[in-house]
C-alpha cells in the first residue's frame, strides 16, 4: 500500500564528519529520496584574497599553503608562477624538477586521503583508510625531510624553491618509488572488486560529460566522466613536457570511475617522479630575488593541474610591493557546483558517498 508522505528538510553540517570540513547541505527529502539540495558555503571564509592585497608578494606565499591545506605545495605553485610572469623571473631547471617531484608526491598524498575517506563514507570504516594513511605517512616524512614541515610547507619561492633537497632525500625517495607500486596493487586487491565498494560506487552519482564541461569541472571529477583533459598534457607548464605519462579517464562518470581515476593517477605520478629523478640536473635551486619585490605594473595568470583540478592564480600589479588584486580559480569550488545535479533523485546514504567522491577541500572553496 502506497503511503502518503510529506517532504521534510534535513540540515547536514556545517560540522559533520561526512562533509569533509565546515560545509552545510540543506536537503529536501521524501523518505530516503533527495528531492532538492541547497549547498551552503562560506563557513571557512577568511578573506584570503583580500589579505593578499595587504601583504608583500613574498609574505603571501605562506598564505597559499592555507588555501588547500591537503595539497599545500601545489597551492604555492600557480601563485609563484604568476609573480614570476609579472617580474620576468627565470626559474633554474633544477628548481623546476624539484617542484615537479614535490608536487607529484603531494598529489599522491592527497589522492590517498581522498580514496581512504570515501571508503569510510561508504561504511568500510577505518581499515582501508589506515592502509592509505600508512603510505601517506611515508610521503609526509619525505616532504618533512626537505621542508621541515608536515602540513603547510611554504616550499616554493620566486625563482625556485626555499632549499635544495638534503643528501638523504634521494635514497629515501628511491626506496619509496620501489615499494609504492606494490602497495597500490595491495589497494586494488583490497578494494577494486570489493563487494561493498562496487555496490556503493557503481552507477551512483553519474556526472555526464556534457554537464561536466558546461560546469567547467576539472581534475579527476572531469576525467572520471571520460574527458581526457589534464593541464600537464594539454598546456604543459614547468618541465612536464619532458615526461611520458598517461591521462586515465573513466567511462560512466560515476563514483566508481572517479575512484579508479585517482588510483591510476597515483601510478602515473610515480612514473613522473621516477623520470624527474633521473633527469634532474645539478645547479642552483633558486635565483636571488629582492625581499620586497616590486613587479612592473600589469597582470598575469598562471595555472597548474592540482590534485583537485585546474588551479589558477590571477594577479594584478600596480608596481608596488603588494598585489593590487589577487584571485584564485579554485577547482574544489567549481567542482562542487554540480553537487545538486548529482544528488537529486539519489538516496540520502548515497549523498555522503557522492560528496566524498568529489574530493573537495573547504579551505580552497571558501578562501
Amino acid at each position: 500500500m502506497a503511503l502518503a508522505t510529506e517532504p521534510f528538510i534535513l540540515n547536514i553540517g556545517p560540522v559533520h564528519p561526512s562533509t569533509h570540513g565546515v560545509f552545510r547541505m540543506r536537503v529536501v527529502l521524501d523518505g530516503e529520496i533527495i528531492q532538492d539540495v541547497e549547498p551552503v558555503f562560506g563557513y571557512l571564509h577568511r578573506g584570503m584574497e583580500k589579505l593578499f592585497e595587504q601583504r608583500t608578494y613574498k609574505q603571501n606565499i605562506p598564505l597559499t599553503d592555507r588555501l588547500d591545506y591537503v595539497s599545500a605545495i601545489n597551492n604555492n605553485w600557480p601563485y609563484v608562477m604568476a609573480v614570476e610572469q609579472l617580474a620576468g623571473i627565470q626559474v633554474p631547471q633544477r628548481a623546476e624538477y624539484l617542484r615537479v617531484i614535490m608536487g607529484e608526491l603531494q598529489r599522491i598524498a592527497s589522492h590517498l586521503l581522498a580514496v581512504g575517506s570515501v571508503t569510510n563514507d561508504m561504511g568500510m570504516f577505518i581499515t582501508a583508510f589506515m592502509y592509505m594513511f600508512r603510505e601517506r605517512e611515508k610521503i609526509i616524512d619525505l616532504l618533512d625531510m626537505v621542508t621541515g614541515q608536515r602540513l603547510l610547507y611554504n616550499f616554493m619561492r620566486f625563482g625556485g624553491v626555499s632549499q635544495d633537497i638534503p643528501t638523504e632525500f634521494l635514497p629515501a625517495l628511491t626506496k619509496f618509488l620501489k615499494v609504492m607500486p606494490g602497495y597500490l596493487d595491495e589497494y586494488d586487491r583490497l578494494l577494486t572488486e570489493n563487494e561493498i565498494l562496487l555496490s556503493r560506487l557503481k552507477g551512483i552519482g553519474v556526472l555526464k560529460a556534457e554537464t561536466a564541461i558546461n560546469a567547467s569541472v576539472s581534475g579527476p571529477v572531469l576525467r572520471g566522466s571520460g574527458i581526457k583533459w589534464d593541464l600537464r598534457k594539454a598546456a604543459p607548464y614547468s618541465v612536464y613536457e619532458n615526461f611520458a605519462f598517461d591521462v586515465p579517464v573513466g567511462i560512466n562518470g560515476d563514483c566508481y570511475d572517479r575512484y579508479r581515476v585517482r588510483m591510476e593517477e597515483m601510478r602515473q605520478s610515480l612514473r613522473i617522479i621516477q623520470q624527474a629523478v633521473e633527469q634532474m640536473p645539478a645547479g642552483k635551486e633558486k635565483i636571488p630575488t629582492p625581499l620586497r619585490l616590486r613587479p612592473p605594473a600589469g597582470e598575469a595568470y598562471a595555472q597548474i593541474e592540482s590534485p583537485r583540478g585546474m588551479l589558477g592564480c590571477y594577479l594584478v600589479s600596480d608596481g608596488t610591493e603588494k598585489p593590487y588584486r589577487c584571485h584564485f580559480r579554485a577547482p574544489a569550488f567549481i567542482n562542487l557546483t554540480v553537487l545538486r545535479e548529482l544528488l537529486i533523485g539519489q538516496k540520502l546514504a548515497d549523498a555522503i558517498v557522492i560528496f566524498g567522491s568529489i574530493d573537495t577541500s573547504m579551505g580552497e572553496v571558501d578562501r
